[in-house]
């Protein structure tokens, strides 16, 4: 089943430090520390499966001492096995995708065992993307002391899933051209390229979190124009608030993966 929308009705601030940690070595930490706290996530893989069988992978953080051993053996073999395979390349297309709710039973006894029963993993829930010829296939996990998700932390997951797919798969597309960071997409990308250079410097900063005081103070003008500045980027795009602006950013990213 297909997952909601990017657009504005997203509640993107709560990934806003995922999203602009794109392109960054502490890319991996920053996404954890996201899934932490919005659905106490213990463990994130990433993998990048490609349309002729190829499978690596990409990220390994969290709880699960041998989390790296388990990526290895994913990648090199159990990725032919998954039950989510099928669901995988069936929904080959632009937009992110949930994968069924986790069961045991989905999985063959060799498979249980080596990624279930030896690792202490209790749940998982799991979103992917296609971008081009590969598919990037993020894995959210839950060891025994944590225990499963809760129905609560299952609907954030996929509330958030479209963000956080997208921004894993930015991160990790290899043949992502170097105008893809934010400050090149405010000069790159409409509606962006209507706001002025100041207005452009007010807005990513107002993304990274800066109150209005501590901009005034990086760019070394007066409060009151920070204000004006920002109304008039607003104005200029049509919003009224931080999180209009972020998913206005997280759909530019969003569509630039095609």
């Amino acid at each position: 089943m297909r997952s909601r929308d990017t657009g504005s009705g997203l509640a993107t601030g709560d990934v806003t430090s995922a999203v602009l940690a794109i392109d960054r070595s502490d890319f991996p930490k920053i996404l954890i520390d996201t899934l932490r706290r919005q659905a106490d996530v213990g463990h994130c893989m990433v993998f990048a499966l490609g349309r002729a069988g190829a499978a690596r992978c990409l990220l390994d953080a969290g709880n699960i001492p041998i989390g790296g051993d388990l990526g290895a053996a994913y990648a090199g073999q159990f990725h032919e096995s998954d039950p989510n395979r099928d669901a995988l390349f069936e929904g080959e297309g632009g937009a992110p995708i949930m994968l069924p709710a986790f069961a045991p039973r989905m999985y063959g006894a060799r498979y249980r065992k080596i990624f279930f029963q030896d690792s202490g993993i209790v749940d998982k829930c799991a979103t992917a993307i296609w971008t081009g010829d590969t598919c990037f296939y993020v894995n959210f996990y839950r060891i025994a002391a944590q225990g499963r998700f809760s129905a609560a932390q299952r609907d954030r997951l996929g509330a958030i899933a479209p963000a956080i797919a997208a921004s894993v798969a930015r991160h990790f597309q290899e043949t992502a051209a170097p105008d893809q960071s934010l400050a090149a997409l405010f000069a790159t990308r409409a509606p962006l390229t209507a706001l002025t250079p100041r207005e452009r410097e007010v807005c990513c900063r107002i993304l990274a979190g800066f109150s209005s005081e501590a901009i005034s103070q990086g760019l070394g003008i007066s409060l009151h124009s920070t204000l004006t500045y920002r109304k008039r980027a607003y104005e200029r795009l049509g919003i009224s608030s931080q999180s209009e602006l972020f998913a206005i950013v997280l759909r530019l990213l969003t569509r630039s993966l095609n």
